[in-house]
């Protein structure tokens, strides 16, 4: 255990910080009606809702998980940030972005219930809300405890976490999604600032970048990685990272529903735009430290502690202060965010569904009672998480276990009409019962030796042949009662006659071959 003790300039900037970001939550609280708490009433920038993005993306799990496996195994990591991001998000703006905004839903599960039926979207509202405790959640109060834990080892990592869960809750549940993504609009600069300095005093206490460099072993400087790779061989590229990034960027509630707060479709497109631009901040700020940790720490016997090693041990006073505020910052932005998603999810489409005559004041009085309940749950599993060997590979087995089913679903729902309830629902639980049970048995059968991130697309393949067989052995759905969910030509051309009306610079599909073209470099400089 690091022996570390904060000066009184430390523990001043992160008091004066917790109190002011509290403040600055509950002056953007929004709590007069559903839409104004589950969706921040439709009015937010691109500006606000790309930076409430990245703000999400990068939490506490990450900047602790990012590093750790950068020094563990290179910067191979960051492929969940490119194969996981960019094409994702593209195909999620041309595609099924139009189709939520036309619908005016505020839940990810309500598409799928018009689309299918209530079993699906009950089926995918529970799966979400359980997925959001056990991972997202706890993963965020888990490693935030951890960090804090090395400041005040008196307190344990138990009492941290019910500390943050009531720092992150504190706001969110007074405020709504207005609140949570103004906060996060300051917590993404903060978050930056932060890491910005943390990333240049490592690699100046290392011998700066051509030391780095020179220093990291064979391969770790390398994007594209062997068959045989036990972290991110370069088939998953391919076949799993876009999957599951489809998955996190298209129907993860917590991401989408920023979107969905976005004030017309075009500001929704801008947004994830420029999140899937700041993307590439984490592999400078978040990556390569861990990099540089190979330099100054060469023995650790587990990356996730090259993180707090290095800010407890590189930084001045002051700055300490300010780091740990970033992140701080990383971690309450997640947590408010898949807080506040859950709360929808349970609101919108559990006890709205069961009572739909409660007012709209008492959706958000039972939202509020929902994240006391989520969180705490959260709370009560984080600390076991100390017993898996890595965050990131800890929340990305998960992801590729429980994701597939899911996307199988939707696409199979947006684009092939003859899909049918029943097909949806056997396809989304069938897959489901093969994901548990490959998560608890699976090295007791012949795909033991895989690396997990190969059994995504072995679960998506499952899961999509059982939609299209039971489809095809039931009746087909009626076309009016499908047409508005289902994509057709017509709708490209409807688009592409919008856009012809709108300059160069506003046009997202081009924005976005801008955004691959620059992909495409960045793989090849580090290929």
């Amino acid at each position: 255990m690091m022996n570390v003790k904060l000066s009184f300039l430390d523990l001043a900037v992160m008091a004066v910080y917790l109190v002011v970001i509290v403040v600055w939550g509950l002056l953007h609280a929004k709590r007069k009606s559903a839409r104004d708490y589950f969706l921040g009433g439709k009015g937010m920038s691109w500006q606000v809702v790309g930076l409430s993005m990245f703000a999400t993306v990068v939490s506490s799990s990450a900047l602790v998980g990012w590093a750790g496996d950068a020094y563990m195994t290179g910067i191979s990591v960051f492929n969940y940030g490119i194969s996981a991001a960019i094409v994702p998000i593209l195909f999620f703006l041309a595609f099924f972005l139009p189709f939520y905004l036309r619908n005016q839903i505020y839940t990810l599960p309500e598409f799928l219930g018009g689309r299918f039926d209530g079993r699906s979207r009950l089926f995918l509202s529970v799966l979400t809300v359980i997925g959001y405790m056990f991972a997202d959640l706890a993963v965020t109060l888990y490693a935030g405890a951890l960090m804090l834990h090395m400041v005040f080892p008196q307190v344990s990592i138990p009492m941290l976490v019910i500390g943050l869960a009531v720092l992150g809750a504190s706001y969110t549940l007074i405020g709504g999604l207005s609140a949570v993504m103004r906060v996060e609009l300051v917590q993404a600069f903060v978050l930056m600032g932060g890491s910005a300095i943390l990333t240049w005093t490592a690699f100046d206490r290392a011998g700066g970048w051509a030391a780095v460099m020179n220093a990291a072993p064979a391969g770790h400087l390398s994007l594209i990685r062997p068959l045989n790779d036990p972290s991110v061989p370069w088939p998953t590229l391919l076949l799993s990272l876009p999957l599951l990034g489809f998955y996190f960027w298209g129907l993860s509630q917590t991401m989408v529903q920023r979107t969905l707060s976005a004030r017309d479709v075009n500001h929704g497109r801008w947004g994830n735009l420029l999140a899937a631009g700041l993307n590439f901040v984490i592999f400078f700020l978040m990556v390569l430290p861990g990099v540089a940790g190979r330099v100054l720490y060469p023995n650790l016997q587990k990356g996730d502690e090259v993180y707090p090693k290095l800010v407890f041990e590189m930084l001045p006073p002051g700055l300490l202060g300010l780091v740990l505020i970033g992140f701080i910052a990383a971690m309450t932005s997640v947590l408010t965010s898949v807080l506040n998603s859950a709360q929808t999810l349970v609101t919108m489409d559990l006890i709205k569904k069961a009572r739909p005559d409660l007012t709209e004041k008492q959706q958000v009085f039972a939202g509020s009672v929902a994240g006391i309940v989520i969180i705490t749950v959260a709370a009560l599993w984080a600390p076991h998480i100390r017993e898996f060997d890595s965050i990131v590979k800890y929340f990305q087995q998960l992801m590729s276990y429980l994701c597939p089913p899911v996307v199988a679903v939707f696409l199979c729902g947006l684009f092939w009409k003859r899909a049918t309830a029943t097909g949806a629902f056997v396809g989304l639980m069938a897959g489901f019962l093969l994901a548990v049970s490959l998560m608890l048995g699976i090295k007791h059968t012949p795909l033991g030796g895989w690396n997990f991130l190969y059994v995504a697309p072995l679960i998506f393949l499952v899961s999509a042949a059982i939609i299209v067989g039971v489809s095809l052995l039931t009746d087909p759905p009626g076309e009016s009662a499908v047409r508005r969910f289902v994509w057709n030509s017509s709708f490209y051309r409807e688009e592409t006659a919008e856009l012809a009306t709108v300059p160069w610079y506003q046009n997202f599909r081009i924005l976005s071959l801008l955004l691959l073209a620059g992909t495409g470099l960045f793989v090849f400089l580090w290929r």
